[in-house]
Order: structure tokens, then C-alpha cells, then sequence
């Protein structure tokens, strides 16, 4: 199967490279993907594969059913198709055409390489037990998150998968190269909204104030405390600050208030739940004491992201028999946050990186940034392998 496989994904290269360039010139936020939905679903058509569309109004469901025997088992592939609000400065034909929005984080190759991959399944169909669900899913990067609507909506029912598998761009791999991490892999996100108020007056008076800018200074280092002292060492936690601003304000003028925005991750849900206690009593108790009053805030965003330990090492398995055990590394455990997180909380999943990085050819740009590409040597990669990922699994 491996043999066909790659052959498959050999034969498909050329069209994968054009879909991904296709989506990286027409690239849309999230929870707007209108054109990007109606372009993959057109392909689906094309292919002749069963699929939904309407999935959080713009994402797609499709199914490819094994014909070898009859079988229950169904493994879930996603890829995310939403872009950020980032303006494009690469010198590339198929640079974004919509002024301030890019595909800075691969979500163009993941749908191209999602979309080669269900077709070479299809192509296969013949020769497999079981049912892959594909999940071409909006609004990765905003809050909600589209995996927690489309989970609302029922995608992880009818047919219900025994585990779902995600794969994800990583520059600094380089391509023909991927990364696997069995266990915690990937934090907790939300986000803290804070608003001190006092009394504003002439910084030469001191007296006659309730100085919200040392009032701020000493909740951010009291903040801290919650990590470095109420946190149990061994459970990842970071609480970082991000943005200070205040209405007014000058070398001699201390203003009415300041703002203050930041990001609290971990990777325990039980201690999430309660250093948001935490941070709130301590934040509210600080500023009273103070003479000040504040307006606390915590929008709770994507959970910690576990890969199941028995499915992530039989895809590790899986992924040396078709890559070669040099190509398949082991990754840190990352701060950083994915919806696919939320799916991880209620079904066996693997979230694993496709090396895209070439630094022959100046191809190392981090994800989120304007300069962001990839080697498109990885789309010979990543369609053959998410299929033989899925296939390994069902069989």
C-alpha cells in the first residue's frame, strides 16, 4: 500500500502545489471563508468524494468509504483553512491578493495536503476497510475556535471516529522531515482584560491622586506570584502581559486609567479553573488596597492539547515505516495554543508537524509573520502521509 501510496501523491503533486498557491492568493479570515469553502468543495465534486459542506457556515465534511469489507471504524483527518490579518511582503506569483490578509500560518498547505489526501483515499477505496472523515475546518485562529463549534454542531458523530489526527506546518523542521509528540504537547490559551481605575491629576502632585500607572506596575509583578508560587512547578504555566495603554497621560500627568491585556497558559484544566480564581482575588484585592478600583476580565480560550499515548506511538510507528525513523523526530512540549486542542479533549488524537523549512533557500520564516512561506517539496510529503496515517489506523 505504501508503494501506491506515494505513487499517488507523486501523480498529485503538481495539483496539490496549485491549490495551496490558488488559496495563498485568495486568502480569507476566519469564520470567512466563503470563497475557500466553495473552491475545495468544488474539487471534492470533481473527485467525486461524499461531502457536507455548511459546517460553521464554511467548512466541509467528506467522507470516503472503505469497499474491501464491512467495518465501523472511522478515523477523523482535519485541516484548518482560515488566514490572519497580516499583510504579505513576499515577492511571490501567487502572493496574496487581498491587501492585508495572509496565509502566514500554512493553512493553505494543510487544506491542499488534506484534499490530496482524501483523494488518494478515494483512489483507494477499493482496497480498505473502514471510513475516513476529513474535516476542512474555519476559524482556527479566533476565538471561539471553529473545532468547538463544529463539535457543537455534531462532527465528531455520524459516524463517530475512534481518533483524529492533525497535521501542522513547522519551518524550523526541514522538509522531508516530521515531528511527533506523545502526551502534553500544546497549552491552554486565554486571554486576561484588565482595567485599573483611579484618579488622574498633575504628576507633581502625588498627593491629590490615586496613581493608576504604580498601581499597574505592582499588579504586574504581583501577578507573577501566581505562577512562580501558587503553580505546582511541574505543571507548564506562563502568565505574560502583552499590552499597557492609558487614556491620557504624559511625563507630568497621571491618568484616570490604564489598561492591561494578557495571556495566561498551562497544560492542567483543574489548575486553569483555579488560578483564574486566583488571579481575579489577587488582582481585586491588590488594587483595593491601593485606593484603586478595577474591571477584571478572563475570556477563556483553546484547552491544553494532549496526543492519546497509544495512538500517537502506533502513528510514530507508522510514519517511520513510510518516512524512515531518521525522518521522524520527537518535538518539545509548546506554549503555544491550537484549537484542534478541543477534539483532543473528547477522542483519541495526534497533532504532529510537517517539516517545511529549506535553509538553502532562505525558507525559515516563522509561522505568523509577513515573510512566512514553505518549501512545497512538503506536499509530496504530507498528503501520503496523512493517508497512510488514516489508513494504518483503520486497518
Amino acid at each position: 500500500m505504501i508503494t501506491e501510496i506515494k505513487s499517488l501523491a507523486e501523480k498529485y503533486f503538481d495539483e496539490a502545489v496549485a491549490v495551496r498557491r490558488h488559496l495563498h492568493a485568495h486568502p480569507e479570515l476566519s469564520f470567512l471563508e466563503v470563497e475557500t469553502g466553495k473552491f475545495l468543495a468544488a474539487k471534492l465534486m470533481d473527485y467525486g468524494i461524499q461531502h457536507q459542506t455548511g459546517w460553521a457556515d464554511n467548512g466541509i465534511v467528506a467522507l470516503v468509504k472503505g469497499e474491501q469489507s464491512a467495518s465501523d471504524k472511522v478515523i477523523a483527518l482535519r485541516a484548518d483553512m482560515d488566514a490572519l490579518p497580516i499583510t504579505e511582503v513576499n515577492e511571490i506569483d501567487y502572493k496574496s491578493k487581498n491587501e492585508g490578509i495572509m496565509h502566514a500560518c500554512g493553512h493553505d498547505v494543510h487544506s491542499a495536503s488534506g484534499l490530496m489526501a482524501i483523494r488518494i483515499l478515494n483512489d483507494l477505496k477499493a482496497h480498505f476497510s473502514g471510513t475516513v472523515k476529513m474535516i476542512f475546518q474555519p476559524g482556527e485562529e479566533r476565538l471561539p475556535g471553529g473545532a468547538s463549534i463544529l463539535i457543537k454542531e455534531g462532527v465528531l458523530e455520524n459516524p463517530k471516529p475512534s481518533g483524529i489526527i492533525g497535521q501542522h506546518v513547522h519551518p524550523p523542521l526541514a522538509v522531508g522531515k516530521i515531528g511527533m509528540k506523545a502526551g502534553m504537547y500544546m497549552a491552554s490559551a486565554d486571554e486576561i482584560f484588565v482595567t485599573v481605575k483611579g484618579k488622574g491629576g498633575h504628576g507633581a502632585l502625588p498627593q491629590n491622586c490615586i496613581d493608576t500607572i504604580l498601581i499597574t506596575s505592582h499588579l504586574i509583578t504581583a501577578m507573577q506570584q501566581v505562577v512562580s508560587r501558587r503553580a505546582n512547578p511541574t505543571t507548564p504555566s506562563v502568565l505574560t502581559f502583552g499590552k499597557i495603554e492609558s487614556a491620557g497621560g504624559a511625563t507630568n500627568i497621571i491618568p484616570n486609567e490604564v489598561k492591561l491585556q494578557g495571556t495566561f497558559r498551562t497544560m492542567d484544566e483543574e489548575w486553569r479553573m483555579e488560578a483564574h480564581k486566583i488571579m481575579q482575588t489577587l488582582a481585586e484585592d491588590l488594587i483595593k488596597s491601593m485606593g484603586g478600583s478595577i474591571e477584571f476580565n478572563i475570556i477563556k480560550g483553546y484547552p491544553f492539547l494532549k496526543n492519546e499515548e497509544n495512538l500517537t506511538h502506533r502513528l510514530r510507528e507508522a510514519a517511520i515505516t513510510y518516512m524512515g525513523a531518521e525522518n521522524v523526530v520527537t518535538l518539545p512540549t509548546r506554549m503555544t495554543s491550537e484549537d484542534f486542542s478541543f477534539y483532543s479533549q473528547l477522542v483519541p488524537a495526534c497533532f504532529y508537524r510537517l517539516g517545511t523549512g529549506n535553509k538553502a533557500k532562505g525558507i525559515i520564516s516563522p509561522v505568523h509573520t509577513n515573510t512566512f512561506n514553505v518549501d512545497e517539496a512538503c506536499l509530496k510529503i504530507g498528503p501520503g502521509l496523512m493517508a497512510f496515517l488514516a489508513l494504518s489506523e483503520l486497518n
